[in-house]
């Protein structure tokens, strides 16, 4: 019985990596459906060659300064447990990845492209993996003493502000260091609408339906998981399409944004929250992206090509708090939640993320340089870098 037990969460776990790996996809394809068809090839070959470069990281280097394990042993070491810890190395791999694949959204168009996989490399084997570990295992004693001063660590079942939160935050630094496509902003500036509104809604769609294995395989075993994270993530993904339908005035580009907005806002309380807490802090997320996006863009002038901060970075910081206030019994959650935790833990994450986005791009900036020149950003990065568009003229 314990074989079989070890052996379906072997099976589960793997299963959540493999719905995790295939929501890449979809980062890669909503990309390529917002930049312009000069750029279309360099999103698709950034993200998974950041996952590449990602892996080997994170095997490397990241895995074990978060969790303190390493897989330079032989195999009959290795396959003990019929394997358990190498697929969970997977699966947190597959949330690692999402850090580059969500920066990779705001530097869009106009970052040189092994400048960028450098800067995957540092954000995945030791930017990343320290507040991961601070959070997740317990690392450098920041849960111990949230939970010896307000009664309860910081909540973040599923990443709210560990994946998104941080990717999103890191993408603000890289963004605003890489500056602005040259045809953006100024008296000949112009805005960019969405080059194939089939491919960003496709890249939605695969999002959404791997953001189940995202939410409810973070349980880690078959005993812990819970059809309340499915509930939870359903609605949460609901209210985030329904207000984002409504504040974007049928806005398709904001309406497939908006279910990815309710997802991040509820993976931090999508265990312990009410369904109703869920829909309400999806559509919360749904409004904040909306209004933010097109505040960034238009009235802040940041270049955020996909709206990354606004999505990951603002919804992912809503979704740490909002766990804090749905997750209450006095307002339907399982409890087990502070919110005093969740406002301290959420402010770390975005304060740490912030900082080293715009060091660790500032550094690259200053040293190899970052962006593409105004004659490789005018013929397009696809041409630039990979000497091959997307299409070919019959």
């Amino acid at each position: 019985m314990s074989e079989l037990q070890q052996g379906s969460n072997v099976l589960f776990i793997l299963l959540g990596a493999i719905m995790v790996f295939a929501m890449h996809a979809g980062f890669a394809f909503l990309e390529v459906g917002t930049v312009r068809h000069k750029n279309q090839v360099n999103a698709l070959s950034k993200i998974l060659t950041d996952f590449a470069v990602s892996t080997l990281a994170y095997f490397c280097i990241g895995y074990y300064l978060a969790y303190n394990t390493h897989f330079f042993s032989a195999a009959d070491v290795l396959a003990e447990g019929q394997g358990y810890e190498l697929v969970k190395f997977f699966f947190l791999l597959t949330f690692a990845a999402a850090i580059p694949a969500i920066i990779s959204g705001g530097i869009a168009e106009r970052a040189r492209f092994y400048p960028q996989l450098a800067a995957t490399a540092i954000l995945v084997a030791l930017v990343y993996p320290l507040f991961e570990g601070m959070i997740w295992n317990g690392n450098y004693g920041f849960q111990a003493w949230l939970e010896n001063q307000f009664g309860h660590a910081f909540h973040d079942f599923a990443g709210s502000v560990v994946v998104h939160g941080v990717g999103g935050w890191l993408a603000l630094g890289a963004v605003v260091m890489l500056g602005a496509r040259r045809d953006r902003y100024g008296s000949r500036g112009t805005a960019h609408p969405p080059s194939s509104i089939p491919f960003l809604a496709l890249g939605a769609w695969i999002l959404c339906v791997g953001w189940f294995g995202f939410n409810v395989m973070s349980a880690q075993t078959v005993e812990g998981v819970s059809g309340l994270v499915a509930l939870n993530s359903l609605m949460a993904m609901v209210g985030g399409i329904v207000m984002a339908v409504l504040v974007g005035k049928n806005d398709p580009g904001f309406l497939h944004n908006g279910p990815l907005a309710g997802l991040v806002a509820v993976c931090a309380g999508s265990d312990i929250m009410n369904p109703i807490g869920s829909l309400i802090t999806g559509g919360v997320a749904g409004v904040l992206f909306v209004f933010l996006f097109e505040f960034v863009q238009n009235r802040l002038k940041i270049d955020d090509v996909l709206g990354v901060w606004p999505l990951h970075g603002i919804c992912g910081a809503w979704g740490g708090i909002a766990a804090g206030i749905f997750g209450l019994e006095s307002l339907g959650g399982l409890g087990g939640v502070s919110l005093m935790s969740q406002l301290i833990g959420t402010l770390a994450g975005v304060s740490f993320a912030g900082i080293a986005g715009f060091i660790v791009y500032g550094a690259l900036a200053k040293t190899v340089g970052i962006r593409l020149s105004d004659e490789e950003e005018y013929d397009g990065a696809d041409l630039t870098i990979h000497k091959i568009a997307a299409s070919t003229e019959p």
